[in-house]
């Protein structure tokens, strides 16, 4: 109520307020807000969204396109005649391709367009399109949710016209917030095309032939509408005497999506309620938008976490609290958002990436053991021969020879003074090499 209030909508009545509800990031499926968001409760027609699921999903395996045209039966138009559940107009024999069928069901919440979708699916097998319905909200980790019909309008309204086998005709729909914004948050990352068929606030129908019909949306959050807000492009609302008023929306500002479900608002006595939800599910809006963002966590490159060097070569992206500083951490093989909050389920894509540890070189160290002996004799072994060599010059005795010439005799002659050079060049020549050796 406070948050409602806060964001200028003051005339909200406290008996009004949503009996259940929860905001979430739509990349990650990050829990931004809740409120007894695992409450079991009756979606009503938002259940038709698990069928335009199942839809969407046929015309990606190629059962289907959007082209694809259904023929109406006298069934179909019986249907369309039963007052007591939402509807539109349908003539038997006319072809109806699934795109305007599509257009019936996601805005003025036709049951009798649901119907024909689930058929064309299911191959007229009633009770075969519910349990596959069932099955697709197991696999995405719908853990509280139960379908009875395709519609959210119990089988016993169809007055024997729509009756799936093995299951109780009285039977309600029934799912939880949680459930529910974990049916949006794949339906729109598996499909994101869904969302041209929810983000208008009026549509037409068949143009351009007999059977033309225009609806304005119930979802008055669309911009445009009652209580247009801006980024809101999507989804559905439901409503009915047990379930009040619900509505999912899902909206976009910048690269920040959020999905946000909003149940039991009001009460059925008071047909207004389809205008107390919006209030509720704006303000919830404006508020996680406010504190939150989805902005670069760690760009590629190479980093230095927990004392590793690692290397990402993608961005980091990643739903965070405005002017927090993200914490990352290294998990296993990948750089995890440390502070990221609680998600949807446990197979929600995590805010991470995988790393490449780098190499670090390890710097040799000087080599510190003793030299080796042998290597230390080759050292000195150059200067050890010079000086040996030199003591022998300087040592060898030189005899007088007698030298008789035609004119005088000597007894002396240079070649011990050569001899005696070369000993002290030889000695001194080994004196600097083991000098520099030593140095």
């Amino acid at each position: 109520m406070e948050i409602t209030r806060s964001a200028g909508y003051t005339d909200v009545l406290e008996e009004n307020k949503p009996k259940a509800s929860i905001v979430v990031d739509g990349t990650n499926g990050q829990i931004l807000w809740e409120d007894n968001a695992e409450v079991v409760r009756e979606p009503a027609s938002i259940s038709k969204m698990m069928t335009v699921f199942l839809v969407f999903d046929a015309i990606k395996e190629g059962k289907l396109s959007l082209e694809t045209k259904i023929t109406a039966t006298e069934k179909d138009q019986a249907i369309s005649q039963l007052y007591a559940i939402s509807n539109n107009k349908i003539v038997a024999g006319v072809e109806y391709p699934v795109k305007e069928l599509l257009k019936m069901v996601v805005v003025p919440s036709s049951n009798v367009a649901t119907v024909m979708l689930a058929n064309a699916v299911s191959e007229n097998q009633a009770g075969a399109f519910v349990k596959k319905m069932n099955e697709k909200a197991q696999q995405i980790g719908m853990k509280n949710t139960a379908f009875y019909n395709c519609s959210g309008a119990s089988a016993v309204s169809f007055e024997g016209l729509y009756a799936p086998e093995g299951f109780d005709p009285n039977g309600s729909n029934t799912s939880t917030a949680r459930d529910l914004a974990t049916m949006v948050f794949h339906l729109i990352n598996d499909h994101p095309e869904v969302l041209a068929f929810t983000n208008q606030p009026k549509v037409t129908a068949m143009e351009g032939t007999p059977y033309e019909e225009t609806f304005e949306t119930y979802n008055y959050s669309l911009p445009g509408a009652k209580y247009g807000f801006e980024g809101v492009d999507g989804m559905k609302t439901g409503s009915g005497p047990s379930s009040a008023f619900n509505y999912i929306a899902t909206a976009k500002r910048g690269e920040t999506r959020l999905i946000e479900v909003i149940l039991g608002v009001g009460d059925w006595s008071d047909q207004d309620g389809e205008y107390y939800r919006h209030p509720f599910g704006n303000a919830l809006l404006k508020k996680a938008f406010d504190d939150y963002e989805h902005r670069l966590l760690l760009p590629k490159g190479t980093h230095e976490i927990e004392g590793r060097s690692i290397q990402v070569e993608n961005d980091l992206y990643g739903t965070v609290k405005k002017n927090e500083e993200p914490k990352v951490t290294i998990q296993e093989n990948q750089v995890v958002l440390e502070n990221q909050k609680e998600q949807l389920t446990e197979d929600m894509p995590k805010v991470s990436l995988t790393y490449k540890k780098l190499e670090t070189e390890e710097k040799s160290l000087p080599e510190t053991s003793k030299p080796d002996l042998l290597d230390q004799a080759k050292n000195y072994l150059m200067p050890a021969v010079l000086f040996v060599f030199g003591l022998v010059f300087l040592l060898i005795p030189i005899k007088k020879r007698k030298t008789v010439g035609r004119t005088r005799s000597s007894s002396r002659s240079s070649g011990p003074i050569v001899v005696r050079m070369i000993g002290v060049v030889c000695i001194l020549a080994s004196l600097v090499l083991l000098l520099m050796e030593i140095v």
